[in-house]
């Protein structure tokens, strides 16, 4: 039986082994978060054995997160076992059960070399020489934006500013560089969502990505190495003669995890800071606190609401058993809302305590390998709106995404004052 919207007011009525946490009209409508509230108190966790991702089993407690997270000898992110979101290709029917073979989506020791491929792009003295790149296009973005006039975040702002990041980490051309949107989007997108009509146009579109990317490769391979994602890969050992599947799975995980993640945060900044205006306040009093304002930004929205493992092995977490070949679905945004770890969870605090005390970039050794450009490009936002405005002023309800992975957002409405 699935869970209702019109459930919400009585949450505590639906019986336990009926909690259905994976439904993206929940997540759409913005009220899981009550959901995962129970889950915490009554079943950590928690066993769903129907759901139309088949069933699974529900981490919502950050230290059991934790838990998971750091074993990865036991719980797996291989994709041939389904690999990191609980849509895995099983539960799209048939002809649609295609693999996309990812870093993230492997275990050491595959894993290890093909994300030290590209690790240097997002090392601390290379983000150094990204900082001034990355405020200057914030800066040219913010000063062409209408003051007084309504518009959408979300597209003005928050999409482009990561989709000419991206553009730069890929040396990608410039004059296409939404099409990096748009194969973001389709990543991530379902026939439910309205973003693809068919799993067999999503399909086409990513394949449409790989031919294009492929026209790069083939360019770079056969020259000298150069400071971009895509000739590091076509130069390194561990990545040069990828599959196909593998070589499009790597540029989808590269472009999601540039693109959705940040883009959500920097929405998801705004729409905070509007709903306490007190921790703006305290922004504008002290800009020092802009750093700290980042992780808790980060961990208030969590873009990414989960990661799933498979059980290689009988284990037992939280008092339960999970069998060998078990779901495990780790609620990132459940971990970030756990009392118990963090204090007063449900408040944003533009100064708090160990901020980066968060999920949200995961941990062990499937950490957010971008956590620190993130961060960096949170910080030149907010530094370069309090340069320019004195509010940024929601004006209208947010539409938020259909799905149960990415935590974001479709529009928001604002209005900057000077």
């Amino acid at each position: 039986m699935a869970t209702k919207l019109a459930d919400i007011e009585d949450i505590y009525a639906i019986p336990l082994d009926k909690f259905n946490v994976a439904q993206p009209e929940l997540w759409e409508a913005g009220v899981i978060e009550p959901y995962f509230d129970r889950l915490r108190k009554e079943a950590p966790v928690h066993y769903c054995a129907e759901s139309q991702y088949g069933p699974y089993w529900s981490i919502t407690k950050y230290n059991d997160i934790m838990e998971v997270e750091m074993n990865h000898k036991v719980f797996s992110s291989e994709s041939s076992l389904g690999g990191i979101t609980i849509d895995d290709p099983d539960s799209r029917g048939e002809g649609n059960d295609m693999e996309y073979p990812m870093f993230i989506a492997m275990d050491p020791p595959k894993h290890d070399a093909q994300r030290k491929t590209i690790s240097p792009m997002f090392a601390p003295s290379h983000l150094a020489l990204l900082a001034d790149n990355i405020r200057a296009r914030a800066g040219e973005i913010f000063d062409e934006l209408p003051i007084g006039e309504e518009f959408d975040f979300v597209d003005r702002v928050s999409i482009e500013l990561t989709t000419q990041m991206l553009a730069i980490l890929f040396d990608f051309p410039w004059e296409d560089r939404r099409k990096l949107t748009r194969w973001s989007d389709v990543a991530t997108g379902t026939p439910e969502s309205g973003i693809v009509e068919s799993w067999d146009q999503r399909t086409e579109e990513l394949f449409e990505c790989a031919e294009y990317f492929k026209k790069l490769w083939d360019e770079r391979i056969n020259e000298e190495p150069r400071k971009d994602l895509i000739s590091m890969m076509a130069h390194a050992d561990a990545t040069k003669d990828m599959p196909y599947m593998e070589f499009l799975g790597n540029l989808i995980l590269l472009i999601v995890g540039g693109n959705d993640t940040t883009r959500n945060s920097i929405t998801g900044g705004v729409l905070a800071l509007h709903e306490h205006p007190e921790e703006f306040a305290k922004l504008v009093a002290d800009p020092s606190l802009i750093p700290n304002l980042a992780s808790e930004i980060i961990r208030w929205q969590t873009p990414l609401a989960h990661m799933r493992r498979t059980a290689l092995e009988d284990v037992e977490v939280g008092g339960k058993l999970i069998k060998a070949g078990d779901k495990v679905v780790m609620w990132y945004l459940s971990g970030n809302r756990d009392e118990e770890v963090i204090e007063d969870p449900y408040e944003f605090k533009v100064d708090r305590k160990g901020a980066r005390r968060h999920l949200a970039f995961g941990f062990g050794v499937h950490r957010c390998v971008g956590n620190r450009l993130a961060e960096m490009q949170l910080q030149i936002v907010w530094e370069e709106i309090l340069k320019r405005f004195s509010r940024v002023e929601v004006v209208g309800k947010p539409e938020l995404i259909y799905s149960t992975f990415v935590r974001g957002f479709k529009t928001l409405p604002v209005i900057l004052h000077k």
